[in-house]
């Protein structure tokens, strides 16, 4: 039987890899350089799904993905939480007290600079966390570690030296899945779920304001309102949001429907069941 593919950023061995693993342990996981080609594989066919990081717990929102969604003709079809784990790695034989600096990506040396200050660690950026982790298995240092995921270390034949060096031990990654489906099946009525949309706004005063009043007085509860630059444009006129509920909901229907009166584009991006670890923070 043919595995089904699915998609990621990165370099195998990243976070967005082992997340695959863990929640499609079925599916090929595939790497691709950017956002964009990870979406255009989807779009394509070639994979089956995607694996998209859109905020973390720390570090906030991934920008690039949010100005893509709207854009990239899939569909969320859910939603996978990750806790976020960094490990200290080097080649075979290196002790940590030879290594002097440290490789991984800026957000990630971000997220353990604590960590690094106290180990008197310089640090060198790289585009990805597997990357580096990758960069030095081809290009052996015994004065360099690689910041990565633990599967990093496994792929790439390093040896781990200290573990879970996040300053934040709640560090968390919220990731999309995604699909080319334009119509997905729609999620189980035993779970609670997610309503994900963009909408641009009408050129009327206090349009915004109006466009929103109808999730208050319908109890509607909104997780995430975020405004974009469209274009280039220094205007704060089109949103990415999230609500709690499904479309045909009595509430959330009629929220949408004013919703829709005060703007001029609006589009649902995807309904689906919210993740388990919603519960348990």
């Amino acid at each position: 039987m043919t595995k089904g593919r699915i998609a990621f950023q990165g370099e195998l061995g990243a976070n967005s890899h082992e997340c695959c693993q863990t929640f499609f342990p079925d599916y090929e996981a595939v790497p691709h350089a950017s956002f964009e080609d990870a979406f255009e594989a989807v779009k394509s066919g070639d994979c089956e799904l995607g694996m998209i990081p859109v905020e973390n717990s720390i570090a906030g929102r991934v920008a690039d993905v949010h100005h893509l969604l709207p854009s990239s003709g899939l569909k969320i079809i859910g939603e996978r939480f990750k806790p976020i784990h960094f490990q200290l790695m080097a080649n075979k034989g290196v002790k940590l007290e030879d290594v002097k600096t440290v490789m991984s990506m800026p957000i990630a040396l971000g997220q353990c600079r604590k960590t690094i200050r106290q180990m008197k660690l310089k640090t060198e950026a790289t585009g990805d966390t597997a990357g580096a982790a990758k960069l030095l298995s081809e290009h052996p240092d015994p004065t360099k570690a690689a910041l990565s995921p633990a599967l990093a270390a496994e792929l790439y034949g390093l040896e781990i030296l200290a573990r879970d060096l996040e300053d934040e031990h709640n560090n968390t990654t919220r990731f999309l899945v995604m699909t080319a489906d334009p119509n997905p099946p729609p999620p189980p009525f035993t779970k609670p779920c997610v309503t994900s949309f963009i909408f641009r706004v009408r050129n009327l005063p206090a349009a915004l304001y109006k466009a929103l009043g109808g999730f208050a007085t319908n109890g509607v509860n909104m997780t995430k309102l975020e405004s974009y630059m469209e274009n280039g444009a220094f205007t704060a006129t089109f949103f990415y949001a999230e609500v709690d509920g499904r479309p045909e909901d009595r509430g959330l229907a009629r929220a949408f429907e004013e919703l829709q009166f005060f703007s001029e584009r609006f589009e649902i991006l995807g309904v689906y069941p919210a993740d388990d670890f919603r519960t348990r923070v």
